[in-house]
């Protein structure tokens, strides 16, 4: 599996899709099979994109927000379908029913999109977004992927809910900032170790308005410790999963006695 350390063109949706194109190809040359972006990779994070007059979007003009099936999106798709990698994308979404989210768009390979909400919005997210109310496991090469979306990593119940669903992996589109670097290992390396799951971050590169990124995208073992980390810089980072490690960990937890969600090796699919 692969994550994308980007830095987004503020704003321009269909100059990021061209890049995260280029990038679907570069992962799948790697052999990933997954291709994770950071969140609101189509636009960077920049709230004051969402809250302007421009920012209206219309049947003539989406300007910074997306829908599911957005012609924006389709360079990404084709590059999904050639190479056969799903392709998580951060974007600001507006339902069917004109619900905004800040959502992530997995763009599968035999063109269907799955659609998630972050769930945990906080601050100024809370009055230009609502919460995602869906949940669902992507089945990729046979792995249960549950998607989460920066703060969602930061509440231990997400990933418990994740995990009872029949997670493998978790895998976050995420900002933190260079103030939250030893955050971003500590969530997404107890997310792994407490549930016997890998957990995978693609985090933002660079700058935007207020905040410095600390990078350091990755790959966490199911027993907590880090498999790959970025610098701060732009980049592709793959990681080789381990079903092998996975089922001796949890067999061993059964061993011992540990308690596991009962629901933990029913994959539910979306």
């Amino acid at each position: 599996m692969a994550v994308a350390q980007t830095s987004a063109q503020p704003g321009d949706v269909r100059a990021n899709a061209a890049a995260a194109a280029a990038l679907v190809s570069a992962a799948g040359a790697a052999g990933a099979k997954l291709l994770l972006f950071p969140e609101l990779s189509l636009t960077g994070y920049d709230l004051d994109l969402f809250d302007t007059p421009a920012a209206r979007a219309t049947d003539d003009d989406p300007g910074v927000w997306v829908t599911e099936d957005d012609p924006r999106l389709d360079v990404v798709r084709r590059a999904a379908r050639d190479h056969g990698v799903t392709t998580v994308l951060g974007a600001a979404c507006r339902r069917a029913d004109g619900t905004p989210w800040i959502a992530s768009l997995a763009l599968r390979p035999d063109g269907t999109v799955h659609t998630y909400g972050k769930r945990h919005l906080h601050g100024r997210e809370r009055d230009l977004f609502r919460p995602g109310d869906q949940d669902g496991l992507l089945d990729v090469d046979g792995w249960q992927v549950a998607l989460a979306i920066c703060y969602d990593a930061g509440v231990p119940a997400h990933a418990e809910r994740a995990a009872r669903s029949g997670a493998e992996v978790y895998a976050g589109s995420v900002l933190y900032t260079l103030e939250e670097a030893r955050r971003l290992d500590l969530h997404f390396g107890a997310r792994a170790m407490d549930h016997r799951m890998y957990a995978i971050a693609a985090n933002h590169a660079g700058t935007g308005p207020g905040w410095v990124s600390c990078g350091g995208s990755g790959a966490w073992h199911p027993d907590g410790t880090r498999l790959t980390q970025a610098t701060a810089l732009p980049g592709l980072f793959t990681a080789t999963l381990s079903r092998a490690d996975l089922h001796t960990l949890r067999a061993k937890d059964t061993r011992a006695g540990y308690p596991r969600p009962s629901s933990q090796d029913t994959a539910v699919r979306a």
